[in-house]
């Protein structure tokens, strides 16, 4: 199956898979096991955080997987706590050490946090520079920005993100957002591709998948892939898993596409926190 994930060239001249393996919400104690039946399904790109405090079984799991390093693509982000300077570095030395790992592939601000830390997330954003330059984050990039945060890293840094890890699906598509990062060369990353489930009874989706004998699932995963997306849908169950992977041997019609992209709500379909707005700190 691994032959059949396209990549992306980001921005660095760095490879990424369009499809991964999201471990948000995975209990710890069940971390290893669920990235190692991914594994065993295929999948060869990881996506945690040090807020989902589960980085160690990811790391457990890659180490134990009878595979290169080299053939994984690990994605961990920064913590809310941790944007000043020496806090940052402190995380990311324990983010490598959680993961057994001396570089990860892609490390990003978790949140802009604009209403926290001055709202200075540039010196966080040179601090990721320094993990670029000394080679210990091969890819460096963010998470939850907007245009206008975007906008302010450009004009005060020197390296633009190589990622934007956004929350986007049929109810919300963001379209602002990834415009933003389409004219900068700025790769989007979808979370919450089928928006926790809630897509997936809309009835156009149900739709679509009967036409092409599909799930509702695959058909919105597919969705994302066609525009150009990178996914990581999350789940502990194993027929799931590779369910949610079975998304390369069939295309969605242009009608079908613009179909689904109309169901966007704007703000109203978002199922996570306001970029501009979220402050929330990690309990000690």
């Amino acid at each position: 199956m691994t032959t059949d994930i396209p990549t992306i060239t980001l921005n660095d001249g760095r490879t990424i898979p369009q499809l991964g393996f999201g471990v948000f919400q995975v209990p710890p104690d069940e971390t290893r096991d669920a990235v190692t039946m991914a594994i065993d399904a295929g999948y060869r790109h990881f996506d945690t955080a040090q807020m989902y405090r589960n980085e160690k079984g990811v790391g457990e799991a890659i180490a134990a997987a009878d595979h290169d390093r080299a053939d994984i693509f690990i994605t961990s982000k920064l913590s809310n706590a941790a944007h000043r300077p020496d806090d940052a570095r402190r995380a990311f030395d324990g983010t490598l050490s959680a993961l057994g790992t001396d570089y990860v592939d892609l490390f990003l601000i978790h949140w802009p946090l604009p209403t926290l830390y001055d709202g200075d997330f540039v010196q966080t954003w040179r601090t990721l520079e320094e993990f670029y330059r000394e080679g210990r984050a091969r890819s460096i990039g963010v998470s939850n920005f907007t245009p206008h945060h975007l906008r302010r890293l450009r004009a005060e840094t020197d390296i633009r993100p190589a990622v934007n890890q956004i929350e986007v699906h049929p109810y919300f598509t963001n379209d602002e957002t990834r415009g933003y990062g389409a004219e900068n060369e700025i790769a989007t990353e979808a979370y919450s591709p089928i928006a926790q489930g809630e897509v997936l009874t809309d009835p156009t989706i149900e739709s679509i998948a009967r036409e092409v004998s599909r799930t509702p699932a695959q058909v919105v995963l597919r969705w994302h892939i066609q525009r150009g997306d990178i996914i990581f849908p999350k789940s502990k169950t194993e027929s799931r898993v590779r369910e949610n992977a079975a998304i390369f041997d069939f295309e969605l019609a242009t009608a079908d596409m613009a179909a689904i992209t109309s169901l966007d709500k704007g703000e109203k379909g978002r199922t996570g926190g306001n970029p501009d707005t979220n402050a929330w700190l990690p309990p000690a």
